[in-house]
């Protein structure tokens, strides 16, 4: 299985992945034994070669869960960089290392004495993941130096000015097709295998490539790419007809995924043992004992790209629980979730306001409740002081385990829980679907929001979102399409990415992060315990930035600062990092994005 590629073998400059376990043991010839002459011959070398390829899928890191983004009130340093605007010169490194295996494999594969169909699945997980490598390249820097080779300390390529960030994204495109083409569909591997890289995986990826380049070239343009001769990478390959030619093609990536890739939203909320917390239960599945329905990982369908972990074979590692509830959410998100009638509190008579902690809980998107602590009965444990617990007012709930130790439904030692990360699941897919449609007409059908958003808002339980009520409320279609992205995916790092390729970038980080309401004479409100009563638990005193009037659905009010706009200083600059300037001095054909 999947979670059994446990170990690694090096052999010269190869990094070789085998599948162990404790109760199927594979004797290998020895280490020193294999050399390139002998290796790459059968078919299980290359799916062993491949193994170590998923060590570079994004896992359990609290940095890349959008910290320090506007949807975020948290004080730690995750994210601090780009979220303030004081990203250094020399604070960024890129590596090629994972590239350099890619090719390896992609060469070797040329060389292949059997069938190339044996080998198939093995290359196209090369072709995928050298692409993915490539994206993650593309939304740090732009342009970067296309290698599709394997170099020797000598070879030209090492000394090569960047490739357009239009360039880059063509051979991202090229190497998707070509894993596309060559990949298993989800319902073809096997139980030992799940966890590797299916054709829908490529095809929800790729999705989200053309999505993320369709939306920079419409709302960023073209300032961040240089004239490729005093700075940046240059704008060489750019076409104009892109945009909607890549639109379109989300579009249908989308819907083959949707209509054939057999995956479904985990949605347990009709059993009442799960209490409507599907949303939260989802992101901390392990075994029957994680939850209440005793349901397992084999139960979810939803996930289509995702790191498996496992805790008898690969546990996080990481204390999850404990760190996922210092991940505080801000003031706007919390306002971004829509009431039970489908509108956003602003527009909605449902929504109660925040005379009473807890006021603007009620009626909301179960999302809301799912993901956020503090937001099911007023309590005294949760004292509104900064440095504490929920110093926002409010703690995050997703990835965390509320329920105490032992199982069933406990959480377990810290460092060793280990639900699977999702990188891509059936909910980002939907979103991409509505999204393009919009970009791309200008609107969307309601049978189209029915078959994508309307199936999210279902597992939420709030109304859906149709063209009438849109109208109706003088609402934006697109901007709710990006309202239920922000909080469907919250704290699963794409905000960044998607306050970049929006063009909002500025905007929406320079801003203070706020947290709770606290109002004053005009606005009283309370914090109440458990029975009702009224208690003293705002400690103004220990919030150094103190409070703030900002627009919140109930009007301007007061609310606690958490983060001050006066730390903040993004500019269009950060829209890319800069490039390393120990990759300046070891190649001079490298110019620095402009701004730096």
């Amino acid at each position: 299985m999947m979670k059994k590629l446990i170990y690694f073998i090096v052999i010269g400059t190869l990094f070789l992945a085998a599948s162990s376990c404790q109760d199927n043991f594979i004797e290998l010839t020895p280490p020193a034994q294999f050399t390139d002459e002998v290796y790459f011959k059968v078919s299980s070398d290359f799916k062993a070669y491949t193994a170590s390829f998923y060590g570079g899928l994004p896992g359990w890191d609290f940095g890349t869960m959008d910290n320090s983004s506007d949807l975020t009130a948290n004080g730690n340093g995750a994210g601090f960089d780009l979220g303030h605007g004081t990203i250094s010169l020399g604070g960024t490194s890129w590596s090629y290392s994972g590239i350099r295996s890619y090719n390896i494999l992609l060469d070797k594969a040329k060389e292949y004495p059997g069938n190339e169909v044996d080998i198939a699945q093995y290359v196209g997980e090369a072709y995928f993941f050298r692409a993915f490598a490539y994206f993650n390249l593309l939304k740090t820097f732009g342009g970067v130096p296309v290698v599709t080779s394997i170099l020797d300390i000598d070879s030209p390529e090492l000394y090569a000015p960047r490739n357009s960030r239009y360039e880059v994204v063509d051979q991202i495109i090229s190497d998707l097709d070509a894993a596309i083409g060559k990949l298993p569909t989800e319902q073809a591997i096997g139980s030992d295998d799940k966890g590797r890289i299916s054709k829908w995986a490529a095809e929800a990826f790729k999705a989200q490539v053309l999505l993320y380049e369709a939306t920079w070239e419409k709302y960023v343009g073209q300032g961040p790419d240089g004239d490729g001769t005093t700075a940046g990478a240059g704008k060489a390959g750019y076409d104009a007809a892109d945009v909607d030619q890549y639109l379109s093609e989300v579009v249908t990536l989308t819907e083959d995924v949707m209509t054939n890739g057999g995956y479904e939203l985990w949605n347990k909320n009709d059993d009442p043992l799960m209490d409507n917390a599907s949303h939260w239960y989802l992101f901390n599945l392990e075994d029957a004992g994680s939850n209440p329905g005793g349901y397992d990982k084999t139960t979810n369908k939803e996930y289509i790209l995702y790191q498996v972990y496992d805790y008898t074979y690969k546990q996080s590692g990481k204390n999850l629980t404990w760190t996922g509830y210092q991940l505080y959410p801000s003031r706007k998100f919390v306002d971004m979730a829509v009431c039970k009638d489908g509108l956003p509190p602003e527009k909605s008579s449902q929504f109660q306001g925040y005379h009473t902690r807890g006021d603007e809980f009620m009626n909301r998107d179960l999302r809301l409740i799912n993901y956020v602590y503090g937001s099911e009965e007023p309590s005294t444990t949760l004292t509104l002081d900064y440095g504490s617990l929920g110093f926002s007012g409010y703690g995050n709930m997703k990835y965390a385990v509320y329920l105490p130790g032992p199982e069933p439904n406990g959480r377990r030692t810290d460092g060793t829980e280990s639900y699977d990360y999702p990188i891509i699941r059936l909910a980002e897919v939907y979103l991409m679907y509505a999204e393009a449609l919009v970009e791309l007409n200008g609107g969307i059908t309601d049978e189209q929001l029915n078959a994508s958003i309307n199936k999210l808002r279902d597992r939420a339980a709030v109304a859906h979102l149709t063209n009438e009520l849109v109208n109706v409320n003088g609402l934006d279609l697109l901007t709710e399409v990006r309202r239920e992205r922000a909080v469907e995916l919250y704290k699963e790092g794409k905000r960044f990415d998607d306050l970049k390729r929006w063009g909002i970038l500025e905007e929406s980080l320079n801003a203070s992060h706020c947290g709770m309401v606290v109002g004053d004479a005009s606005y009283s409100t309370e914090f109440k315990d458990e029975q009702g009563n009224a208690t003293a638990n705002y400690l103004p005193n220990s919030y150094v930035w103190g409070e703030e009037t900002v627009e919140t659905p109930s009007g301007e009010l007061k609310c606690v600062v958490v983060d001050s706009y006066q730390n903040i200083t993004v500019s269009s600059k950060h829209y890319l990092y800069p490039i390393p300037l120990s990759q300046m001095i070891l190649n001079e054909d490298l110019l620095q994005n402009p701004g730096y």
